[in-house]
């Protein structure tokens, strides 16, 4: 199901980092995110709820683009 708040994203396992591409091109890696969490983000039926209550409070991240 497409997301009106994600437009893409990615996961590098090795560094625990997902990388979220917004709609409006803003680029942000959340960091230190474990495979578990991800799996359930990529289950998730709402990937833009998932990422505002799990992982936007609970991980850091870097901007990486506007």
């Amino acid at each position: 199901m497409p997301s009106s708040v994600i437009n893409h994203y990615s996961y590098q396992e090795d560094k625990k980092i997902l990388r979220i591409v917004y709609q409006s091109g803003a680029v942000y890696d959340y960091l230190d995110v474990s495979q578990k969490i991800f799996d359930e983000f990529q289950s998730a039926f709402s990937k833009g709820i998932f990422l505002n209550k799990v992982i936007k409070p609970k991980f850091k991240f870097r901007k990486i683009s506007d």
